[in-house]
């Protein structure tokens, strides 16, 4: 008998048990003597039989896979937390499903009928706040997630975040330590928790050294970069300084500084947030707050899946993280 040919029902019969007993055993749901399991085990070994895991997971309704959804795949923060969290849960036997979905999707009640449709046991969620009843409804069809990065509200819930409002605090007070007299910051969506806590903080160092506050509300993206800091020039061309909520949007902003023939630093100072590694290859090089991407995927994963296999051990519900201020040429003024 090949390998390719042997199925649960030829087990069984070498076995001398029944299939739904067989069935049992392999999917582990309810208890089986010893002696059974010993007599189904020897067959499967001789055969070298490895159960379908598709199969034994719509036994169990559970397929060993997590998801991670975002609705912005193309901000390259997210592939390197991709790579994180699907190398964390290799070590753990589980598979990664990356779902790349619009704003609007995952705030109806069909798309998480779909979703519950494949037996996802679980979700890491980026860059998007569920609505209280799409939350409800997760609760009540029993999917665990964690949310990371843009995802995590105020109210609490498990998540993985870090400390955004330190992280702003940090980057405006490096704007005045090298001389920054007029300071603005372009910041996130202000639907979205971080967004603000960035915001805040630049808020609270502008008070501080009694600087208005100059504010202009950007959607993460390059563009939005590009045209908000283009928005700014044309307020307050007098601008020495400016922290950008993340990344991106500091990137997009080098096409409105050349297009003014501005010069980063000398003219300008820039920052962003995040860490992500274009930072490192535009010219000049971008200061940021970086946040550390692999301990946020490493940390969403294993809390998710301690959910899922509920775990004796309590899972903590916010786990907050520290970030680092690493200074490059685009705040090194002469």
């Amino acid at each position: 008998m090949s390998r390719k040919k042997v199925t649960i029902r030829d087990i069984a019969r070498e076995s001398g048990v029944s299939i739904a007993t067989v069935s049992r055993y392999i999917n582990k749901v309810s208890y089986t003597s010893p002696e059974t399991e010993k007599k189904i085990q020897k067959v499967l070994d001789r055969f070298d039989y490895t159960p379908n895991a598709i199969a034994r997971g719509l036994a169990k309704q559970k397929s060993h896979t997590i998801a991670f959804i975002t609705p912005d795949i193309t901000n390259p923060f997210f592939p390197e937390l991709v790579k994180s969290i699907e190398n964390e849960a290799r070590k753990m036997n589980y598979s990664l499903l990356l779902i790349n979905t619009n704003e609007q999707d995952l705030h109806t009640i069909d798309f998480w009928n779909n979703f519950k449709s494949r037996y996802i046991d679980g979700f890491i969620l980026a860059e998007s706040e569920l609505n209280h009843d799409i939350r409800g409804y997760l609760n009540e069809i029993n999917i665990p997630f964690v949310g990371i990065d843009r995802a995590v509200f105020s109210e609490k819930y498990h998540s993985v975040t870090v400390n955004n409002l330190e992280g702003a605090l940090m980057a405006a007070n490096h704007l005045v330590e090298i001389g920054c007299k007029k300071i603005a910051h372009i910041s996130g969506p202000q639907t979205l928790y971080p967004a603000i806590e960035r915001m805040n903080g630049y808020k609270k160092v502008m008070e501080h050294v009694n600087s208005t506050a100059i504010i202009y509300e950007g959607k993460f993206t390059l563009e939005s970069g590009a045209e908000q800091t283009e928005k700014l020039l044309q307020d307050h061309p007098d601008i020495d300084g400016v922290f950008y909520a993340n990344d991106l949007m500091a990137i997009g902003s080098l096409k409105a500084f050349k297009k003014h023939h501005i010069d980063i630093p000398n003219d300008v100072a820039i920052l962003g947030f995040d860490g992500i590694q274009l930072t490192e290859i535009v010219y000049p090089e971008i200061s940021t707050i970086k946040q550390p991407v692999d301990k946020i995927g490493e940390i969403a994963t294993n809390h998710l899946i301690a959910l899922i296999e509920n775990h004796d051990q309590p899972i903590k519900e916010t786990v907050l993280l520290d970030v680092e201020l690493v200074k490059r040429k685009s705040t090194n003024k002469h």
